[in-house]
């Protein structure tokens, strides 16, 4: 259900042999730095311009000046990266991507054409082919009590719980999965392939492929509570 080769067709990112050592997508999440790292030592200096130290840049992207990158980077052919833009390093970016203005990326695999492209957070996440986040979407990788993230999920009608062993997590996105404005994914969701996550929703756990997510519309009216 959410093994790699269910969420993301691989022939889309420059991580493809690195991920094909891994069942799930969060055992590859400690490995990204060393991976990019690795993956600039057989660069073609023909196509890429390094910017930095561990900092490299297809010819064809396009960086705004007031974009900050800090390694290690690999950003690919034709990708923008707009206004305000904050790479905070290991971040491997691919091609055609959008990378908007004032987003966030951190310890983060970027597919080719992916777009989170206004005030989006990204950290020890993997965002699959074509997938897209809304304006102010975000993925919370980190549990408010510090705990290890757990992945949750229905299997005939019965909620499990997939031990993951690892404290910062955010999400993974499927390939061509849309995720709605101001949408908050919690630590440790997956999200399957062609799934649409309606904006403001607040999403937790495994979400299977070609799935709606609505926002649940729930207040709840606390008595007596003391200002």
């Amino acid at each position: 259900m959410f093994k790699i080769e269910d969420l993301f067709d691989l022939d889309h990112t420059l991580a493809t042999n690195y991920l094909k050592q891994f069942t799930y997508p969060w055992e590859a999440l400690s490995g990204i730095k060393d991976m990019i790292i690795a993956l600039q030592q057989n660069l073609d200096m023909n196509e890429y311009i390094k910017l930095g130290e561990q900092i490299y840049v297809h010819k064809t992207a396009k960086i705004a000046p007031t974009a900050f990158i800090d390694k290690p980077v690999i950003i690919g052919a034709n990708t923008e990266v707009r206004h305000c833009a904050f790479i905070r390093g290991s971040a491997l970016v691919g091609e055609n991507c959008v990378i908007g203005n004032s987003v966030e990326l951190k310890n983060t695999i970027i597919f080719d054409n992916v777009q989170v492209p206004h005030y989006n957070y990204v950290g020890d996440s993997i965002l699959g082919y074509k997938s897209h986040m809304g304006a102010g979407s975000i993925t919370s990788n980190l549990k408010s009590d510090r705990s290890l993230v757990d992945v949750k999920y229905d299997k005939d009608g019965e909620l499990q719980v997939m031990h993951t062993n690892v404290k910062k997590f955010g999400a993974m996105l499927g390939d061509y999965v849309e995720v709605g404005c101001n949408a908050v994914l919690n630590p440790g969701t997956i999200i399957g392939r062609c799934s649409n996550v309606y904006p403001t929703s607040c999403v937790r756990g495994f979400i299977p492929a070609n799935s709606i997510v609505k926002a649940a519309k729930t207040t709840v009216v606390l008595k007596n509570k003391e200002k």
